[in-house]
């Protein structure tokens, strides 16, 4: 990368840039990419993962929604709510 480079980004991203900033984000970006080169030189060709990704997803269990609803029907929380009136709970205005 050069100074060239650092000024066409910074007009891609329609910033503006000092003479000083441009050298200082030329030598983070060169710090940057330097890193980068040296993580692609890691060999991993024999690196076993120690687990597979697989599928994640569960079978859809009519009857674990239905406990779910039974937990959590409108009575059982109205009941347990401190201030309620007619089936519904009261709550304090919110502005």
């Amino acid at each position: 990368m050069n100074i060239s480079d650092i000024e066409n980004l910074a007009e891609l991203a329609k910033i503006g840039l000092t003479d000083e900033e441009k050298e200082n984000l030329l030598k983070d970006l060169d710090s940057i990419l330097g890193y980068i080169k040296q993580i692609r030189e890691v060999k991993t060709d024999e690196i076993i993962p120690e687990d597979e990704n697989g599928n994640v997803w569960r079978e859809d269990n009519p009857s674990a929604r239905q406990d779910l609803a039974e937990n959590f029907s409108r009575e059982k929380i109205v009941e347990q709510f401190p201030d309620a009136k007619d089936g519904f709970v009261k709550v304090k205005k919110i502005l």
